[in-house]
């Protein structure tokens, strides 16, 4: 936040510290002057994390429940076949034209978070956390006549909120701070999250500092105070949302986690 508030010439010449040298908020300036698309991409952001967070969490869920009842015949087959995902993919290119020839997701908000909505990793530390629930106890609820579906959302949910909460962080995180795929799938400016918007605004204040060098003109882009600045917008709203979810984070670690 010091740096983000500082001069560009007041960083290189003293370095950082915790009090802003030469106190001014062009960085600021600099990545808010199209506010409108700022806020338009915070939009895009919120919603693709929010959705993209609840709907990822809600189907990992299930596929892990599944794999986790012992009574689920395909269980081995569909874990392994999770499993499978995890040390090999189809790679970039195939990707690529799933995505945009037969999904025809391109520069929809659909391509910002369906290709993410299940990790293979986060689905086992899942399944891991459901087998610790006491069998008898789902036994017991079956043999009063409780469903799956009810079982799930009334007893198996509940007890899982520690693993679910720290699941849904890690997601909201991922959500968040991807940049990569709208490199990839998104040309419309009106569906560029806020980590894309910021990534395109330092490649044009970094293109705009080697064009000037070769013409010869003395332009100086608050390069350093803006990746600072960036960083502070970037990170305020998951730091709004981590005090939420972090008595449950470190149990959900530990009860959850992979096992031999």
């Amino acid at each position: 936040i010091a740096a983000s508030f500082s001069s560009e010439r007041a960083l290189v010449e003293s370095g950082y510290s915790l009090v802003p040298r030469s106190f001014n908020t062009l960085a600021y300036r600099y990545l808010l002057v199209d506010s409108a698309q700022v806020l338009r991409s915070y939009g895009v952001s919120v919603t693709v994390t929010l959705v993209g967070t609840a709907l990822g969490l809600f189907v990992m869920a299930l596929l892990a429940y599944a794999i986790s009842r012992r009574t689920f015949k395909l269980r081995r087959a569909l874990a392994f076949y999770v499993f499978f995902t995890m040390l090999f993919s189809g790679g970039l290119v195939p990707s690529y034209i799933l995505i945009t020839q037969y999904l025809r997701l391109r520069d929809t908000l659909w391509v910002l978070f369906v290709p993410h909505l299940v990790i293979p990793g986060w689905v086992l530390i899942l399944r891991t956390y459901f087998l610790d629930l006491p069998e008898e106890l789902l036994e017991a609820a079956r043999i009063d006549g409780c469903g799956e579906w009810r079982m799930f959302f009334q007893i198996v949910v509940p007890l899982s909120t520690p693993g679910l909460a720290t699941i849904g962080l890690f997601a909201m995180l991922m959500f968040w701070n991807d940049w990569f795929t709208p490199l990839l799938y998104i040309e419309d400016q009106r569906f560029y999250p806020i980590q894309y918007l910021l990534y395109t605004i330092v490649n044009n204040m970094d293109f705009l500092d080697r064009l000037s060098q070769q013409a010869g003109i003395r332009v100086e882009p608050p390069r350093i105070p803006a990746r600072m600045a960036m960083v502070v917008l970037a990170i305020g709203p998951i730091l709004l949302a981590y005090p939420f979810v972090q008595r449950y984070f470190i149990q959900g670690i530990r009860v959850g986690s992979l096992k031999g």
